[in-house]
């Protein structure tokens, strides 16, 4: 056979992941805030890409004709035919409504010109500066020279004075108690080596060496700073903790002692073992368990502790006046960004070359492009969240007892999607509600089968179902796992025993074993 060249004409249909679709999916998945972020990156790149500043709250451009909540309410109250989510197909007459949350103007105040001497704004007492904020000239020559000037544009919250830190605290005490420099430096050595619990965890032969003095003479230094306040600091050891602040309350006799040596009999609530120990009968130890646990095991975490950031939500959800629930993107967290069609149209008049043509076009296109995917991406988690509180709505109403069994199925086929555009939504995004701050994915929880043909339940339902059993247990009618069942069967919920199990050893709470002497010590 003859091997020739042909040509041939072949049509086919392939799914191809440009960089703009590929873009696109990554954004979805993305927070607010990472999305804040990704926009600066190219605000920074793209010149004709720029930051919307005249936004006032009234119109978004990445959500061009949106409709306000308030106004999409009436319209589905007026028009039943137009309400996507008809009271026949969910049991349930509630409306959801989708809106655009309104921001407040910036006030800018200006302190610049009210500052008078040694007097705070409006004439409030002041710190009057130093040095080094006078140039070195003296508070003399500061007050002759008049006001502050006005370009001091510093945030308020970093004027602020700062919380006392554990080692300054710890720094005067020393300062105050100890005389002799060289015990000064064995102490501020050893206040450096402090972990962030107040523990002492260094080697003391280590340190002795590292300052060349006699181990006994570091000993003596610790002895003195573990009778520094918060009681307990410089412990190295949790029972050497407890031992510091019960000898400062006068409460470490030799049977408290035994007890301390003994931690992991109370750690196992082994209450023979304790008072074989201890030298003493079951109340007495029980009353110590409970002095024991009055203690503060770490002492130093009331001291500099990191502010704990709150979780910015992605999604706002209120109840409506009118009945029902209002859905609205967080606006305070959202990028606003606009194409610049006049810089876009002096520049591409101007090109010189091809290359700055290509360059021009390009910008363009990815700056369109990004305000696109913008308001496709808010469009789209509008529609989930929307379609998560509609279907969640006893739960908003009547707290996790209620929460339905939800899976991203169900999402996706009331609102036309697939599956896997409702997971990158739900990935990362945040929900403010009057119940709480909750992740769009803790909506999603398997089910479990209703007894006798009833309605499945949601796990997390059962889940706290089964703590609030535990938790109402009396002392002497320990609720076994078989017993739990038992209960749940008679209320429609069909369980297996070791399901029942999982979920408590997920939920940290002990056997029924083990709860039994708890309520025995009265821990």
């Amino acid at each position: 056979m003859a091997l020739t060249q042909r040509l041939d004409l072949r049509q086919t249909q392939t799914l191809v992941m440009t960089p703009q679709l590929q873009q696109a999916i990554k954004l979805l998945q993305l927070s607010n805030l990472e999305v804040v972020a990704f926009v600066e990156s190219e605000l920074e790149r793209n010149p004709l890409l720029e930051r919307d500043e005249n936004f006032d709250g009234g119109s978004d451009p990445l959500r061009d004709g949106a409709v306000p909540a308030l106004d999409r309410a009436a319209e589905l109250r007026d028009s039943e035919q137009h309400d996507p989510y008809p009271a026949d197909r969910t049991g349930t007459d509630r409306l959801v409504d989708t809106g655009v949350m309104r921001e407040d103007t910036p006030l800018d105040t200006d302190f610049g010109n009210v500052w008078d001497g040694e007097t705070g704004p409006a004439g409030e007492p002041g710190l009057a500066p130093t040095d080094a904020e006078t140039g070195g000239e003296g508070l003399s020559n500061w007050n002759q020279r008049g006001p502050a000037p006005a370009d001091d544009d510093r945030p308020f919250d970093a004027t602020l004075a700062a919380d006392e830190s554990l080692r300054d605290y710890l720094i005067g005490q020393v300062n105050l108690e100890l005389d002799d420099p060289g015990d000064r430096l064995i102490a501020v050595t050893l206040v450096d080596l402090l972990d962030d619990a107040g523990y002492l965890t260094a080697d003391l032969d280590v340190v002795a060496d590292q300052l060349t003095c006699p181990r006994e003479r570091v000993d003596a230094v610790l002895a003195r700073l573990q009778g520094f306040e918060p009681v307990g600091i410089f412990a190295r050891s949790l029972t050497e903790c407890l031992a510091i602040q019960l000898a400062d309350r006068d409460r470490l006799d030799p049977a408290m002692q035994a007890l301390l040596d003994n931690l992991e009999l109370v750690a196992r609530r082994d209450l023979g073992a304790l008072t074989r120990v201890c030298g003493v009968d079951a109340e007495d130890v029980a009353d110590m368990v409970a002095e024991i646990r009055a203690l503060n095991p770490k002492p130093a975490l009331a001291f500099g502790s990191d502010v704990a950031q709150p979780v910015v939500p992605d999604v706002l959800m209120r109840a409506n006046p009118a009945g029902g629930w209002i859905v609205e993107l967080n606006a305070e967290t959202l990028p606003r960004v606009l194409v610049n069609q006049a810089y876009y149209a002096e520049v591409s008049t101007h090109a010189r070359s091809k290359v700055e043509r290509d360059y021009i076009a390009e910008c363009f296109a990815t700056a369109s492009w990004l305000t696109k995917s913008l308001h496709q991406r808010a469009t789209t988690i509008l529609r989930v969240a929307s379609e998560i509180v509609r279907q969640q709505d006893a739960f908003f109403l009547h707290g996790v007892s209620h929460l339905k069994p939800l899976i991203l199925r169900d999402i996706a086929e009331a609102i036309g999607m697939h599956e896997s555009t409702v997971s990158r939504v739900t990935s990362n995004k945040f929900i403010a509600t009057a119940r709480g701050i909750f992740e769009l994915k803790y909506f999603f929880t398997p089910s479990i089968p209703g007894a006798n043909g009833a309605d499945a339940h949601s796990a997390e339902a059962v889940r706290f179902r089964i703590k609030a059993l535990i938790d109402g247990e009396a002392a002497r009618q320990i609720l076994s796992d078989d017993r739990i069942v038992e209960i749940l069967r008679s209320d429609g919920i069909d369980i297996a025993r070791r399901t029942v199990a999982k979920y408590r050893e997920a939920m940290r709470i002990p056997s029924s074993v083990q709860r039994r002497r708890d309520k025995c010590l009265g821990v």
